[in-house]
Order: structure tokens, then sequence, then C-alpha cells
């Protein structure tokens, strides 16, 4: 059984950092039987309970990500469950969503209850499946989502694949909405942007790359958006890319319609100038976009007008990699950068840390509807142990995750975790 209820354990002398009330405030955290019982004067009876000196650490909820690609079943050869899952508690992430893009894909009660038998087993990080919309993925025919939902589902999506028949979209939002099941969905027009690798800009013409427009967002999310408004369904735009699409949630939300969104952490930090000399390192999905679209993320992501950031964690194989830049496969590592670049995000932006961790933990947790995300008496004793102060340089032997393709290779970062506890129980320790 994972995450068995945890021996008492006392946390003493951190900083803790509570992102649901908005502050900071010096406490040691008490925990029994897998639960917080008490974050501030350590309660009788904990004398003889273990410890961890947290003296010059950061103490916040473990983090929640919404987009972490583990590769099982069926690219074991890229990444395992158990490797990414081991790199997931390096970054601090304690709870987390999986696409289900896998081979065969998350379309099957079967498939989930195996990847979540296989989760629990390695007693990690928590997973979360998100089931396949139609079978296959192929757009044409509705899962069942009930089905799906009862063997571990949270919601449901196409991760990358388009459903081009906007009836059939309109059916499985019905459907969906029926149930309140939530449709996670990437806007993005297949025909728009069909063959294109970057952004259809300056850079992608200097480098003859074939782009794909800001408008096949643009025009997906209108799309969505009117069969959100129609249906009822519950929609989750995935991976915002472009300062209009964030327009679009303001004007949606303007209007009265109860819709989230979240952004990559790549695209807080990056643009299409950071492809360089066809660095497929920065080959992503969605495309890095302009200068302007990113300082749009980057503010909209401080308003609370993107929900949450997650890592879009996508391990790529090194002979997927070291290919021209239109070939080679897109997606980068992401787990263990989430934390530190959330942080220098939050630094550069003049973001207070509790807003910034909120973004990474119970704004996330919030749309995946668990009680995650929180560190108060009484919930769930999910947490990391951070060093803000601690500085390292991202590369291949630094990362445990299996894949070590990353546009920030190379690069420092300031911040790191220490532990990572789920249920009550260390899973992860990295000596000072």
């Amino acid at each position: 059984m994972a995450h068995p209820a945890a021996a008492p354990l006392v946390i003493q002398g951190g900083t803790v950092i509570d992102p649901v009330g908005c502050r900071e405030f010096k406490a040691d955290v008490t925990i029994d039987g897998g639960i917080i019982c008490a974050v501030g004067r350590v309660p009788d009876g904990f004398r003889d309970a273990r410890r961890i000196d947290a003296t010059g650490l950061m103490v916040c909820p473990g983090l929640v990500d919404l987009s972490a690609r583990l590769r099982e079943p069926g690219y074991e050869y890229k990444a395992t469950l158990e490797s990414e899952l081991a790199a997931a508690v390096a970054g601090g992430v304690t709870s987390l969503a999986c696409p289900p893009d896998t081979d065969p894909p998350l379309d099957e009660p079967g498939l989930v209850e195996m990847l979540k038998y296989r989760a629990q087993t390695l007693a990690l990080s928590r997973v979360y499946p998100i089931g396949a919309l139609t079978q296959g993925l192929g757009g044409e025919r509705i899962t069942e989502m009930a089905e799906l939902t009862e063997a571990g589902c949270v919601a449901f999506s196409q991760a990358d694949h388009p459903v081009t028949d906007t009836r059939v979209l309109m059916r499985t939002m019905q459907y969906a909405a029926s149930f309140d099941f939530p449709v996670w969905l990437r806007p993005q027009d297949p025909f728009l942007a069909r063959g294109g690798v970057a952004h259809s800009g300056e850079v992608a013409t200097r480098l003859g790359l074939s782009g794909i427009p800001v408008c096949a967002e643009t025009i997906a999310i209108d799309t969505l958006v009117t069969l959100a408004r129609l249906t009822g369904a519950r929609l989750h735009l995935c991976r915002l890319s472009s300062a209009h699409a964030v327009e679009q949630v303001r004007a949606a939300r303007a209007s009265g319609l109860d819709i989230t969104c979240d952004v990559a952490i790549h695209h807080v930090h990056l643009c299409d100038i950071d492809i360089g000399y066809f660095d497929s390192h920065s080959h992503l999905v969605p495309p890095l976009r302009s200068v302007r679209d990113r300082d749009a993320l980057r503010a909209a992501l401080a308003d609370g007008t993107i929900d949450a950031v997650c890592s879009d964690h996508t391990p790529v194989d090194e002979d997927a990699k070291q290919l021209p830049f239109g070939e080679s496969e897109a997606g980068a590592t992401g787990l263990e950068l989430l934390l530190p670049l959330t942080l220098k995000w939050a630094a550069e932006h003049s973001v207070d840390r509790p807003t910034a961790l909120a973004r990474i933990t119970c704004d996330p947790a919030r749309i995946l509807g668990l009680p995650a995300g929180r560190i108060e008496a009484g919930a769930t004793a999910d947490l990391c142990l951070f060093d803000p102060l601690e500085d390292w340089v991202v590369g291949p032997r630094t990362l445990v995750s299996q894949g070590k393709n990353t546009p920030f290779s190379g690069l420092p970062m300031s911040g790191r975790v220490r532990h990572t506890i789920v249920g009550g129980e260390p899973v992860f320790s990295r000596a000072g």
C-alpha cells in the first residue's frame, strides 16, 4: 500500500510558506499518521518523534503539477515511471497529472488502473491520470468517461491530438458536462498549425522554419469557449502561449464563463529568440512565441488570469533531440525545474513567494479538485522543504529524470529541494 500512515515527524526551525493564506512565518510543523496535526508549537507527546532540522529552509506544500508525461506505458525507452517519479520528488512535486498520450492511450479503465497501481507501488509522488477524451485519441468516438473516472481519471483530454470534427467535440463536451467531468484541451487549430515547428515571425523566417501563427491558438480558443458556453462543460485551457489568448480568457471570464487555464514554465521565461541557431532543446509544443507574448504570460500569471504554471514535463531520448530542429521531437524535461524557475519568475516580476508558490500548489490543486496544496492542521502531510539560496547548474548530472533535454542546460538556478515528504513520509532527501 502506498504512503502508509507514517510515524510521527517534527519539522523544526523552518520558515513556513502558506500559499492559501498568502503569508510566511517561522514555525515547527508536526505530523502524525500522514496528517499535519500542528503548525506552530509542537504538541505534548512528540518528544520521541523523528525530526528534520529545517533551519534556513522554506517549508511549503508539496508542488502540484498539471502536466507531466511519465512515458509509461509504451515509451519506456524515453523514460520510466520509476525514473520520472523519482525526478518528481527530487523537484518537490508530490502530486501530478499525466496526459493520456501514452501507447496505448489512456482510453481503457484497465490501463488507468494499471498505471495507478504501478505508481502506488513505487510510493513516491501521487499520480492522477487524465483520461482520453476520444478512443485512441482519434477524435472520432467518445470514450467511456464514467468508467474511466471510476478507474481513477480526474479529467479528460486529447493531449496534443486534435478533434477536427467540431460536432464530435461538441458532443464530447455535452457528455462531459452531463456528469460534470472536467475537459482539458490545448487550443490549436490543426490545419493552421499543420507542418509548423516554430512561432510564425521574424525568427522562423530568418531560420527558414515553418511557422505556427498565433491565430491557430486564438481561433481554437474562440471555438472552445463558444462550445463551453453552449454545453456547460467545465473547460480548462492547457498551455497558453500568446498575449491574445490571455485577453480571450479575460473576456470569457468577464462574460461569466467559468474557465481555467495554465502555462508551461518554459513559456514564462523563453521566447522564439531562444531558438538561437536551431537549438532543438527549444523545440516545444506549443512553440515559443514573441517577447511580447512571453511578457504577457508572465504578467497574467502574476495577476491570476493564468491560474497555474506546470512543468509540461516531456522527457525525450537523445537520439530524437539530436536532429535538425524541424525533425527533432518536441518537448523538454521540467519536473525538477518547476520550483527554481517559478522562484526566478517571482523574483524578476516582484511577486511575493506565497503568491508565486500558490501557482504551483493550491491553485493547480483547485483545478484538479484535490485537497492538496495546503499547510495547516488537518491537511495531508505532502510537503516540500527547499533552500531558496542554494545555487546549482542544470545539467545531465544534476537532473534525476531520464530525460536530460532542456533549453536551460548549463544555466545557473537558485533554489533547490532538500526534502520531499508524501503522506508524512520522507521520500526524498538531498544533503546540503
